[in-house]
């Protein structure tokens, strides 16, 4: 019981440790704007902003996140209009490039 218990207080400061670093790290205020263009029926959209948005709850970044409609079909409009609805994730329309 005890080489358990000495193991889980080793792996907690482990982490303890590694959040320390990365707060270390990082910068204080990141003026970084990530834009996550999406086509298709959005594959990969939901786990992009749910990476993104687990970073910035970590506070290792501090930069806001915009979906920008690269050509989304029906469903995948649905899910950026979701995503950004229940996250604060702003979403940015379709751009006419020349």
């Amino acid at each position: 019981m005890e080489q358990i218990l000495a193991v889980l207080a080793l792996f907690g400061m482990g982490c303890l440790l590694w959040m320390a670093y990365g707060w270390l790290l990082a910068p204080g205020v990141c003026p970084i704007r990530a834009e996550v263009t999406a086509t298709g029926g959005g594959d990969g959209l939901e786990q992009t902003v749910k990476g993104l948005l687990w970073l910035r709850r970590s506070g290792f970044w501090q930069g806001t996140i915009a979906i920008r409609d690269g050509g989304l079909t029906r469903e995948g409009l649905a899910l950026a209009l979701t995503l950004s609805r229940k996250q604060g994730v702003e979403f940015l329309g379709k751009t006419i490039q020349p």
